[in-house]
């Protein structure tokens, strides 16, 4: 953590969330050389959905291993040029998993695509910290991309707009019986991903808000 916050501070990032940390391990890495002011101010969510709920674009990062991915996986040079451009109109959240797990199933599932750092070899990974620095190196060859600051709405939902959505679909799937309680956790994961993939609009999400909740109302009648 103390590594991955002087990567940040040293490049130029400042707005660091943390989900759950362990408070043993975060308070120590507050005393990371040149990283405890980043840290202090570091906001702190209970879940990842609370974590990147302003978002329009959420980007996790991940190495190749043997998991079967279900999202678009991009190199970083190339995820990192897109992400500039996302940057110039509103907030962008770059996920990062724990040192020795990596992100989860669940945690993938509120991505849009995900990133890696081309190693050598597929099953290789890099410590969190190596893992930071590089991410946010290749950010900062733009040196007006850790700097940017949302200057208009883009036209996407948000994070929170797009897990309202979510919410209510796996509301009416159940309702409507498609949702098997023995594969309920999976089926909640692939109708998150597949909410993602759409990548609804902002002037579509109320719509599509209305709509489901409409549907819910029919199946709760019913």
């Amino acid at each position: 953590m103390g590594a991955a916050a002087r990567a940040m501070a040293n490049f130029g990032f400042s707005r660091l969330r943390v989900v759950s940390p362990y408070d043993v391990a975060f308070r120590e890495a507050r005393s990371a050389v040149g990283a405890a002011p980043l840290l202090r101010s570091a906001g702190e969510f209970s879940t990842l959905g609370d974590a990147v709920a302003d978002c329009r674009l959420v980007v996790g990062t991940t190495s190749i291993g043997h998991r079967g991915l279900q999202h678009t996986l991009r190199r970083l040079e190339y995820g990192a040029r897109l992400i500039h451009r996302a940057l110039a109109g509103a907030p962008v959240a770059l996920l990062f998993g724990s040192e020795k797990f990596g992100l989860s199933n669940e945690d993938l599932s509120h991505c849009h695509w995900l990133m890696r750092i081309p190693t050598v070899g597929t099953d290789l990974s890099m410590n969190l910290g190596q893992a930071v620095a590089l991410c946010l190196y290749e950010l900062a060859r733009d040196p007006a991309a850790a700097k940017a600051a949302p200057v208009k709405i883009k036209s996407a939902a948000t994070a929170a707009e797009n897990e309202q959505i979510t919410a209510l679909l796996l509301e009416v799937l159940r309702g409507s019986g498609y949702v098997n309680p023995v594969t309920a956790v999976s089926t909640e994961e692939k109708v998150r991903r597949l909410v993602r993939r759409l990548e609804i609009g902002a002037r579509d999400a109320p719509v599509l808000l209305g709509m489901l909740r409409q549907i819910l109302w029919k199946v709760d009648a019913g």
